[in-house]
């Protein structure tokens, strides 16, 4: 795999370094040096948001820093989590006086260092709670919905979250509001090749030529099943069928929905696969919001694709309209 790099180990320092050149409403600063955080903070007596993940996954996690959105990013090597101090500057710069809701993917690495970041910050006053993105459906079964990876359904939450923050709701009632907008968000994802890591000598993982694999995570963990390549409607069949079986919407409601390239997929294809999962809404009763179609959470240069939705309500539709402005994704 052909890369743009220097030297593999300056990767995750020069992304970092040309993010915040190109985007100067972003800083890059903390102890660690690995903390983003809005140029122009939001308002004193506002509740924070940071968040945190491993590098390799642009937009995910930095991108998604601004007004709106969140205000703080720790970001790790490509596909490890952040290091405590790094955490704990992102709490930090996301403080402005009234708690920070922490809110991140439910990987282990994260939770650990995120849950000591937040026992430091707690010796500085700084009250925080944690809310973990739960949405992809191949990684457990609905009786274990709380061990969950989190996948492209969290930048809905960040939306969510962000806009009830502005609002000038308090920690608990932003937490809270995360915690619905997670519990009313399903995705799962399909591989069809995969990517490699600037450091290693080979692909995270091998899969053949003719074949891909339905439910891989965004680090290439197991997926669901492995075969021949489908047409696509069959494929976005079978992620609109899955992700029915555990959202259970029913006729006349309402979604928020997410097709996303997982980084090497042509934006012709993210359009085909939507234009099946519309007709599968509409046959089942089902409307949508203006529907989100791009590359939002990547895994470097892996092709494949996978489908968010979240079953809305007047208060999530409200806040997934709010105004709102980051790097990657603006409303209003």
């Amino acid at each position: 795999m052909k890369k743009l790099i220097n030297a593999p180990a300056d990767y995750v320092n020069e992304i970092l370094d040309g993010l915040t050149s190109a985007h100067p409403g972003l800083v890059l600063g903390g102890e660690s040096g690995r903390c983003i955080s809005r140029r122009e903070p939001a308002l004193q007596g506002r509740v924070g948001i940071a968040t945190g993940g491993g590098s390799g996954h642009l937009p995910l996690f930095t991108g998604y820093v601004g007004p709106g959105f969140a205000d703080a990013c720790a970001i790790g090597n490509v596909f490890e989590g952040p290091n405590a101090q790094s955490c704990l500057d992102a709490i930090r710069a996301a403080y402005h006086g009234t708690g920070v809701l922490c809110l991140y993917g439910n990987y282990g690495g994260d939770r650990m260092n995120f849950d000591l970041a937040i026992e430091m910050a707690g010796m500085d006053d700084i009250a925080c709670e944690t809310v973990l993105g739960t949405d992809d459906v191949a990684s457990a079964g609905a009786d274990e919905a709380a061990k969950r990876r989190g996948v492209a359904g969290i930048v809905l939450l960040y939306k969510a979250a962000g806009a009830a923050a502005a609002e000038g709701r308090d920690l608990a009632a932003v937490a809270a509001l995360a915690q619905k907008a997670n519990g009313a968000t399903r995705s799962i994802g399909v591989a069809l090749a995969p990517c490699r890591v600037p450091t290693a000598s080979a692909p995270n993982f091998d899969i053949g030529e003719d074949e891909m694999e339905f439910g891989m995570g965004i680090h290439g963990e197991p997926g669901i099943w492995r075969a021949p390549i489908a047409p696509a409607d069959k494929v976005a069949d079978e992620m609109v069928d899955r992700l029915f079986a555990d959202l259970k919407p029913g006729r006349g409601d309402r979604v928020m929905p997410l097709v996303n390239g997982l980084g090497a997929t042509p934006l012709e294809e993210l359009f085909i696969l939507w234009r099946r999962v519309e007709r599968r809404l509409k046959d089942a009763g089902i409307s949508h919001a203006a529907p989100l179609v791009g590359n939002f959470v990547t895994s470097m240069e892996m092709a494949g694709a996978s489908l968010s939705l979240m079953v809305l309500d007047g208060e999530l539709e409200a806040l997934i309209s709010a105004p709102a402005s980051c790097p990657f994704w603006r409303v209003g």
